[in-house]
């Protein structure tokens, strides 16, 4: 199966986060969630298969917290005003969203509900904030 037919087959996933943001959340089709992604996440290398490597990256803060509080600290942090923010799961059946930073910052711990990895693209701050469960987040500006 191809990774675009694969693409949003379980969006049952992510059905909490899109019922706390009510109609303020868009899911993106398999298009819209690449051309996104060649913005960010496609200008880092990987270490195995869902960590990012932050080499040649500015790293703008590291937090060992894992909790929606921090997510919400971050998104503060360092999204613009009615920002637009990208959120991506480490599985490409679960459909990533688009949505405003400080509505994703309301539902942060919906989303980090969904799995044990996302990263959120502030777009025009081109912040990336990766989450690992567990470890923490990293948020920082993708390489050029």
């Amino acid at each position: 199966m191809s990774a675009g037919a694969a693409y949003g087959t379980q969006p049952d996933t992510i059905a909490a986060v899109l019922q706390a943001t009510g109609d303020a959340a868009m899911v993106l089709s398999y298009a819209e969630d690449r051309a996104c992604a060649a913005l960010a996440l496609n200008r880092f290398g990987s270490i195995g298969s869902t960590r990012l490597d932050w080499h040649g990256a500015e790293v703008l803060r590291r937090s060992t917290a894992y909790d929606g509080a921090e997510l919400r600290s971050l998104l503060h942090a360092f999204a613009g005003r009615d920002e637009l923010a990208v959120v991506w799961w480490g599985n490409l059946a679960v459909p990533s969203i688009a949505l405003e930073a400080r509505v994703a910052a309301r539902c942060a711990d919906e989303i980090l509900d969904c799995g044990p990895e996302c990263w959120i693209h502030l777009m025009d701050s081109d912040v990336l904030i990766e989450f690992q469960d567990g470890e923490g987040f990293t948020a920082g500006r993708p390489p050029r």
